[in-house]
């Protein structure tokens, strides 16, 4: 009984451990696991798998409570980690994944539990921290005094502040669509107000990055999933367009808005689709000429997460603008979806599990 209890005892540490490391090691964009299995589960409701959405929902809210925890535990015993990664220009931008997952599973919650009232508090909550994130990242990094070059420092993951800022607009609508006025009218100005704001950022980001790619030497390991990010932040912009023309009728000034709001929400969708052959075109250079590995790494789900956007997005602009011919290109991005998405997951369940072995191996570390 006494050896019993004392193997009992050596597992619960051993365990304890395994989470302080993995708190510890976490890396702030791994909340973008969320972001492709919530935009998959939507992207697959809309085009009927209701089955299939349900069971994505019930994965997303498991993976999204262990990261909160994980993230809470090294916000307390970590604090000096997270803190360097929110100061870095490679890993702060990873931050925003946190606004835009929690958004994400607000819109499940509407959408395939009609649990508006839970959908109401993640957005205030996310709201709350995207101005801490958006305002305290960039001042972190505007006054910071040891700067990389531009080469070094920038990434499609800053894009990741654009799909936090829309994921908000999007959310906001899908309340604001059961809202009763004049609050439906107040929440939709914010959302446009929002919808524009991550328009702009766009535009200052995006400059930077091409400049990147054309003037500055790329390497294959550069070629990180993230700058999928380029395509999938204009996604989720036309997404947030389409609920905006949805919602014009219940708010004069959006009526009044409507042929730019239509235009620009192609203007976005067509800058997405410009960025799908040159992203596919950069992939099979770095995996099929330059031969990198390809296996699973935590950043793959940045490249999930636009395919199941794409796929939400065009199906929803071919709703709101009575284009009808482009959801047979939504219906084949959501399949693209399904298959990156599940691929991704077998690697990470295979990831995970040898990195248990490996611990179990290794000698425990606090």
């Amino acid at each position: 009984m006494k050896e019993s209890a004392k193997e009992n005892e050596s597992a619960a540490a051993g365990w304890a451990a395994d989470v302080k490391l993995a708190a510890k090691t976490l890396p702030p964009a791994y909340f973008a696991m969320v972001m492709a299995t919530g935009i998959v589960s939507i992207a697959a409701l809309l085009l009927g798998m209701r089955s299939l959405a349900i069971v994505l929902f019930a994965v997303n809210l498991a993976v999204y409570a262990a990261l909160l925890l994980l993230t809470v535990l090294r916000l307390v015993r970590f604090r000096d980690a997270l803190l360097s990664d929110f100061t870095d220009h490679q890993h702060s931008p990873g931050f925003f994944t946190i606004v835009a997952a929690s958004c994400l599973i607000g819109s499940q919650s509407i959408l395939l539990a009609g649990a508006y009232g839970t959908a109401l508090i993640l957005w205030m909550v996310s709201a709350a921290l995207w101005v801490v994130l958006i305002y305290g990242i960039f001042a972190a990094l505007w006054l910071k005094h040891h700067k990389p070059s531009l080469a070094e420092g920038i990434n499609g993951g800053w894009l990741l502040a654009v799909v936090a800022t829309q994921s908000l607009a999007v959310l906001g609508e899908l309340i604001a669509a059961h809202w009763p006025q004049p609050y439906r009218i107040e929440l939709s100005f914010l959302d446009l107000t929002l919808w524009l704001c991550a328009g702009m950022l766009y535009i200052w980001m995006i400059a930077l990055i091409f400049y990147r790619y054309t003037f500055f030497e790329v390497a294959p390991e550069e070629l990180t999933p993230p700058y999928w990010i380029n395509m999938g932040a204009m996604a989720i912009s036309t997404l947030a367009g389409s609920l905006l023309i949805e919602n014009a009728p219940h708010a004069p000034y959006l009526d009044s808005l409507l042929p730019f709001l239509k235009g620009f929400t192609v203007f976005y969708w067509a800058t997405g689709s410009w960025w799908i052959p040159m992203l596919v075109i950069l992939a099979f250079w770095r995996y099929v000429i330059m031969h990198v590995p390809l296996r699973y790494d935590p950043l793959d789900w940045g490249a999930v997460f636009p395919l199941g956007m794409y796929a939400a997005a065009t199906w929803q602009m071919a709703h709101a603008m009575d284009l009808g011919f482009l959801k047979p290109l939504a219906a084949g991005f959501v399949v693209l979806a399904i298959l990156a998405w599940t691929a991704t997951f077998a690697g990470f369940i295979t990831t995970m599990r040898r990195n248990v072995l490996e611990l179990r191996r290794a000698p425990r570390q606090t």
